[in-house]
């Protein structure tokens, strides 16, 4: 009987002792990943390791035609992807030709933005847009050869 009493008290002892303790990756000042074994609770003073911060979301733009010359191509798709950083990047196919390029935040407006975009053959085009939050807006798009559209983003 005094032998299951011991280890009764060794069990109840270890699961005691790893209940406080999690593992936890922490990334060195070289960018490596390393994973340690931390009480419940990390001594005072002890360094948090940075959070991932947001991340990228793709959004889904549909360009409509807003004047005669867009009507001959239809309504165009493409894709932003929001940097959660007050940039963005997008891509759209137009006429065979992929048009990519860069979206960026108007200073002092949360909401507003301009984008360029520029095809191999020498297409570009030219946005403006407002943004009703990090995954919704619209705006327009003019591209070098004259053809207008109204740009949606996101669903």
């Amino acid at each position: 009987m005094n032998a299951k009493i011991r280890i009764a008290a060794l069990l109840s002892a270890s699961a005691a002792v790893l209940s406080g303790c999690y593992i936890v990756p922490v990334v060195d000042a070289q960018g490596n990943v390393q994973y340690q074994h931390y009480p419940l609770v990390p001594p005072a003073g002890y360094p948090v390791p940075p959070s991932a911060g947001p991340q990228p979301v793709v959004l889904q733009a549909r360009l409509y035609p807003a004047n005669e010359l867009a009507s001959r191509t239809g309504v165009l798709s493409g894709t932003v992807t929001n940097m959660m950083t007050g940039k963005g990047r997008f891509q759209l196919q137009y006429n065979g030709e992929v048009l990519t390029g860069e979206a960026t935040r108007v200073s002092n407006d949360q909401r507003r933005g301009v984008a360029s975009a520029y095809g191999s053959s020498g297409t570009t085009m030219s946005c403006e847009y407002q943004m009703s939050g990090p995954r919704q807006g619209a705006g327009t798009c003019t591209l070098s050869n004259g053809a207008k559209y109204q740009v949606h983003i996101g669903s």
